[in-house]
C-alpha cells in the first residue's frame, strides 16, 4: 500500500465521529500525539496511562487547544502490574462500550540496570510484552464486538539483540544488556500479534483486524525516562540531526493502522520508509523473517498465558 510521495498523512483522515479509540501511554510523546490527531477529528479517546498528574495534565493542555467538547479521558493503569492491567480493562468494560482500535503505544525502553516487575518479569519484557499480551486478551471481545483493530507499535529494535526469545532465560537473570532486553521486548510484541493473526485465521474469524507499525526514530521522552545517563545523552546529540522526527510525525504510523480503510495486509510492517526507515514518508516498511518464526511465536503464546495466568479463547 502507498499513499504517494509524502507517504500517510493524517490528511486521509475523516470525520471520526462515534468513534473510540484506547491508546495506552497516551500523555506524552507519540501516543499523546496521536491523541490529538484523533480528537481533532472528532474521535472519543481513552488513555490508559500510569500517571494520574500527566494524565489530567495532558487532558487540560488537551481541552484548551481544542476545546471543552475534545471527548478525552483516561484510566489508571500500570503496565508492568498485571493486576493493575486487570482493573484497568474491568473499568474499560464497564465504561467504554464500543472499540474502534485498541492501540499498544506503551513501552519502556534501555533500562540501564535489570529490573524485575512485581510479578517476577524482567521490567522491559514484562511492560512492553506481557502487560498488552493481558490487557489485548482481557478487551479482546469488545474489541470483536466492535469489528475494531488491534495496533502493536512495535520498534525497529526487533532486528537487534538475539533475534530470538531467549526461553532458557526469558528474564535475563544472566548476560543482562538494555538493549538486548529491549530488543527482545519489542520482537515478542510482534511475535505477539503475528501469532494472533494466525489463530484468528485459523479459527476463521475476521472481526478483527490486527496490525503491527513503529514509529521509526521519534523525539519522545521514552529513553529519557527509563535509559542511563550515556544513552540519554547519545540520544539528546541525534535529536539535533535529520535522522530524528518529530514525535507528531512518529504518531502517523499508529494513527493509519487503526483508521485507514484501505489498509488490508495484516502480516506486514508499518512505519517510515525514508532513510534506514528511520523517517520520512509513512507506509509499508520491511518485515524480516524472525518476526514471525511459528516455532518462536507458537511457544511465546503458550509461555506469555501461563506467565499472566490468562487464556485467550478464539
Amino acid at each position: 500500500m502507498t499513499f504517494g510521495p509524502k507517504g500517510w498523512t493524517p490528511e486521509r483522515l475523516g470525520d471520526q465521529s462515534g468513534k473510540t479509540y484506547i491508546i495506552t501511554g497516551a500523555n506524552s510523546g507519540v501516543g499523546f500525539q496521536a491523541t490529538r490527531i484523533l480528537l481533532r477529528k472528532n474521535a472519543k479517546v481513552v488513555m490508559l496511562n500510569r500517571s494520574v498528574e500527566k494524565s489530567e495534565a495532558a487532558i487540560v493542555e488537551l481541552k484548551n487547544e481544542l476545546g471543552t467538547q475534545a471527548d478525552v479521558s483516561f484510566i489508571r493503569m500500570d503496565l508492568s502490574v498485571l493486576d493493575s492491567v486487570r482493573e484497568a480493562a474491568t473499568e474499560v468494560i464497564k465504561t467504554v462500550s464500543h472499540i474502534d482500535a485498541l492501540i499498544n503505544n506503551a513501552a519502556i525502553a534501555q533500562v540501564p540496570v535489570r529490573k524485575l516487575t512485581v510479578d517476577g518479569f524482567e521490567s522491559q519484557l514484562g511492560t512492553n510484552h506481557y502487560g498488552h499480551f493481558l490487557l489485548n486478551g482481557l478487551l479482546f471481545d469488545r474489541i470483536s464486538e466492535s469489528h475494531g483493530r488491534i495496533v502493536v507499535v512495535a520498534s525497529l529494535g526487533y532486528n537487534m539483540g538475539l533475534k530470538t526469545i531467549k526461553f532458557d532465560d526469558i528474564n535475563w537473570d544472566e548476560g543482562y544488556g538494555a538493549n538486548l532486553a529491549y530488543s527482545q521486548s519489542k520482537l515478542a510484541q510482534m511475535m505477539f500479534a503475528y501469532e494472533l493473526q494466525d489463530r484468528l485465521t485459523a479459527s476463521g474469524r475476521k472481526d478483527v483486524q490486527v496490525f503491527v507499525c513503529h514509529p521509526g526514530s521519534s523525539a519522545t521522552s521514552l529513553i529519557a525516562t527509563s535509559g542511563s545517563r550515556v544513552m540519554r545523552s547519545i540520544w539528546w546529540l541525534m535529536t539535533k540531526t535529520p535522522m530524528v522526527q518529530t514525535a507528531e510525525q512518529g504518531s502517523y504510523p499508529e494513527v493509519m493502522c487503526a483508521t485507514e480503510e484501505t489498509l488490508t495486509e495484516q502480516r506486514a510492517l508499518y512505519g517510515p520508509t525514508g532513510r534506514m526507515e528511520m523517517v520520512g514518508a509513512v507506509g509499508k516498511g520491511t518485515l524480516n523473517t524472525h518476526a514471525y518464526d511459528e516455532s518462536v511465536m507458537t511457544k511465546l503464546w503458550n509461555e506469555s498465558e501461563k506467565a499472566v495466568n490468562f487464556a485467550w479463547k478464539l
